[in-house]
């Protein structure tokens, strides 16, 4: 006698991360403003899946985490990144878990292939918690395709500054924290200032992230703060937008 028949699986039941194809990836590009002269130096590629249990980007890359996927996830978001974006200068995200896996290291990876000018973003607290693979894969990848370097979220409240000189970053973007109300608050200006001058010193180019009013904008380019990014001069997307110049 048959036993009753296979119960199908449910169809909102999401695909795991590692069956993503490209289809199901959308990237959205936000431009890195040059503040003196108004115009979009480079873009940040952001990911934004199509399928609903994965549209925070957060909630995908735990996942992916949990099921061994970042790798191959990070490799298809560099495919739709570059294929959408041949020359433009881009700056990626790197998970801190793909420094650990095969993919980054291809030679047949998109980043060994880009066109443009290539940045590649990793948080202050990835690069202190992962250090030792950021001072040697990372810096490795940039080494051998001729990237640059960036700390992401810096001054988020996890700061560590000799680590981060280690890392020789060629940019640093300063946390939103620290851009948030600029205008209205002189000390929060004061440590804007100090940074921009170390990270001179240093051989770091300054992103002011998250600006989103006229006054912050104003306040961290008297600060000396040579580029920005935020809802003031563009939200992310695709195709790549126009910088919204304040007048």
């Amino acid at each position: 006698m048959e036993g009753p028949p296979a119960a199908a699986m449910p169809s909102d039941v999401p695909p795991p991360v590692r069956g993503l194809e490209r289809r199901h990836i959308h990237v959205v590009y936000q431009p890195i403003v040059d503040l003196e002269h108004g115009v979009a130096r480079a873009q940040e590629a952001l990911v934004r899946c199509q399928v609903d249990a994965y549209r925070n980007p957060e909630k995908l890359f735990q996942l992916a985490v949990e099921q061994d996927a970042v790798g191959r996830l990070g490799r298809t978001i560099r495919e739709v990144t570059f294929e959408q974006a041949p020359q433009s200068n881009l700056f990626v995200n790197i998970h801190p878990e793909e420094l650990k896996s095969r993919w980054l290291v291809r030679p047949d990876d998109p980043l060994c292939l880009h066109g443009g000018e290539l940045y590649l973003e990793i948080t202050e607290s990835a690069a202190l918690d992962y250090f030792d693979l950021c001072t040697g894969v990372l810096k490795e990848i940039c080494a051998r395709t001729g990237a640059h370097l960036v700390i992401d979220d810096f001054g988020a409240g996890y700061s560590n500054l000799k680590r981060v000189v280690d890392l020789e970053p060629r940019v640093v973007k300063l946390d939103r924290a620290l851009i948030t109300d600029i205008d209205m608050n002189p000390r929060q200006r004061i440590l804007v200032e100090q940074l921009v001058q170390t990270c001179a010193a240093l051989g770091a180019h300054v992103v002011a992230e998250g600006i989103e009013t006229v006054g912050e904008f104003q306040a961290v380019r008297d600060a000396g703060v040579t580029f920005g990014q935020g809802y003031l001069f563009a939200r992310p997307e695709f195709p790549i937008p126009p910088v919204n110049w304040p007048e």
